[in-house]
Formats: C-alpha cells, sequence, structure tokens
C-alpha cells in the first residue's frame, strides 16, 4: 500500500551535516506517524525520531539538539536534518510509516551514513 524510499545518505565528516528525505507513495491517509530508525554495526536498531501527520516529534536523546524530524504532507515526504554528525550517528538509516493504532509497519530499504572522525 505504502512504498517508501530515502534519500541523501552519504559519508561525512564529523562535525559535519547531511539531510536524508524519504519519499512516500501510494494512498496516504491522515492519522499517521513517519519516523526514521538507525542500526549500527553490531547494535540494536533504535528509533531516531518520528513526527504524526499532525505534527508531533519525539526524538531519541542521542540526537536531541542535533537532529530534526520534518515533513510534508501534501508531497508525502519526511526529512530528516543531522547536524553536529559523530562517530557513533554511523548507522543505516530506513524510513517508517505507521498508521496510528495500527501494528502494520512499511520500511524503505534504508541509505547508509557513514561519520568519519
Amino acid at each position: 500500500q505504502v512504498q517508501l524510499v530515502e534519500s541523501g545518505g552519504g559519508l561525512v565528516q564529523a562535525g559535519g551535516s547531511l539531510r536524508l528525505s524519504c519519499a512516500a507513495s501510494g494512498r496516504i491517509f491522515s492519522g499517521n506517524a513517519m519516523a526514521w530508525y538507525r542500526q549500527a554495526p553490531g547494535k540494536q536498531r533504535e528509533l531516531v525520531a518520528d513526527i504524526t501527520s499532525g505534527g508531533s516529534t519525539n526524538y531519541a536523546d542521542s540526537v536531541k539538539g542535533r537532529f530534526t524530524i520534518s515533513r510534508d504532507n501534501a508531497k508525502n515526504m519526511v526529512d530528516l536534518q543531522m547536524n553536529s554528525l559523530k562517530s557513533e550517528d554511523t548507522a543505516v538509516y530506513c524510513c517508517n510509516f505507521r498508521y496510528v493504532g495500527s501494528a502494520r509497519a512499511y520500511w524503505g530499504p534504508g541509505t547508509q551514513v557513514t561519520v568519519s572522525s
């Protein structure tokens, strides 16, 4: 029903910035949330940030003050602006889509972010 594709990953120096984008296609209805997850080598997947269709946001403690999630409902797109990147931010970042109250989740294929120190 929903297809997601991420872009914007790459290699960046510590202290630098990257902006990730996730474009959703298909029929998108209100009452949903989009999120960025990441999985670093040897670690479990973790929620980085999420945002509802109403604009409410949530961030992992490790990225508060450095990352900003935003969305454009008209374009069905969610972005993650990542500033002051650290080596521990290195991970595969995946976009996620859920309807509020639903267990069904949609995932993008992921984009690699590598932060060199």
